[in-house]
């Protein structure tokens, strides 16, 4: 038996392990996550909140890349 969920990342289907971590997952992922803002289930969640929460089967995250410059 797996332990893989599915969850919608960026409107795409992505699957990762159970119980993992916000910031762990953005890592696998590729993001880094000191450089984007995240959208968790239609809510902006604020980044003191990232390591208490787990992903779950279903969710939907948008990562958006925070660019610097000028």
């Amino acid at each position: 038996m797996s332990n893989e969920i599915t969850l919608l990342v960026n409107g795409e289907t992505r699957s990762c392990s159970s119980q993992i971590l916000l910031p762990d997952l953005l890592q696998q992922l590729g993001f880094n996550p000191r450089l984007v803002a995240v959208e968790y289930n239609g809510e902006i969640l604020h980044r003191q909140f990232w390591q208490e929460t787990k992903i779950q089967a279903g969710d939907r995250l948008e990562v958006v890349t925070i660019v610097g410059g000028g």
